[in-house]
């Protein structure tokens, strides 16, 4: 991978200067180089009153990256950046047991939505659109469990690109893909609705069949909390 640092900066400066809603974003969307410090928002942990399940579950201009069967009787709204620890922390941690003990066992469905904290999260969010359907989910795993090493290097684009390999890019697809307005700007205005209309503001931030919960739990926490639902 040829494409350095400073040429991948640029690449997406210029990518977000050419997408009218990236204006919208400011101050909450950050186009410095790496994720703020500790990185991503403070979790509160609290709940919050429902939204409109209807308004809520109407789907994104790029569409919805779910697990899960559409008939499980706890949906679970998930908006996170790629380079927020918290959300990592949950992908790591709680995610594999949830989708052990209640995505794959038809109790929960998981939808996944892009709420990027930064020109880096945008980037690595852009690339698991980019890949198979079916790849999003593993792709987005990796890139949490190897959070620390691309979203701090001092050339993440050469990071990026080792990942997704692994999903089977070519150096073409990747450079393609990282200049694709369309799903850049699906990526906006799935963030802009979250913000504007459920009122996201920190990630990672869940909606438990509508409940908003704030900030990253551990597994029996959380589990406390699908319990609710489901023996509601």
């Amino acid at each position: 991978m040829t494409i350095n640092r400073r040429k991948f900066i640029s690449k997406t400066a210029t990518l977000a200067a050419s997408v009218p809603m990236f204006s919208a974003l400011a101050p909450t969307l950050s186009w410095a180089g790496h994720p703020p410090a500790p990185g991503g928002a403070t979790p509160g942990n609290e709940q919050q009153a429902a939204v409109s399940i209807e308004d809520l579950m109407k789907p994104g201009p790029l569409g919805e990256m779910s697990l899960g069967s559409e008939d499980a009787p706890v949906t679970i709204v998930e908006y996170a950046s790629l380079t927020c620890p918290h959300c990592a922390r949950f992908h790591n941690t709680v995610y594999p047991q949830l989708k052990e003990k209640y995505i794959d066992t038809g109790k929960v469905r998981l939808i996944m939505r892009e709420f990027p904290l930064d020109r880096l999260a945008l980037a690595a969010a852009m690339l698991a659109r980019c890949a198979d359907k079916k790849q999003f989910f593993g792709l987005t795993t990796v890139f949490y469990k190897q959070q620390t090493v691309w979203a701090r290097s001092k050339d993440p684009a050469t990071e990026l690109f080792k990942i997704a390999k692994l999903a089977g890019f070519t150096e073409e697809k990747f450079n393609t893909c990282l200049q694709d307005k369309k799903i850049a700007q699906g990526i906006v205005d799935i963030k802009n609705n979250g913000l504007n209309n459920f009122q996201v503001q920190s990630t990672p931030t869940f909606f438990i069949n509508g409940v908003k919960l704030n900030g990253a739990l551990g597994f029996e926490d959380f589990e406390k909390l699908v319990l609710q639902h489901l023996n509601s």
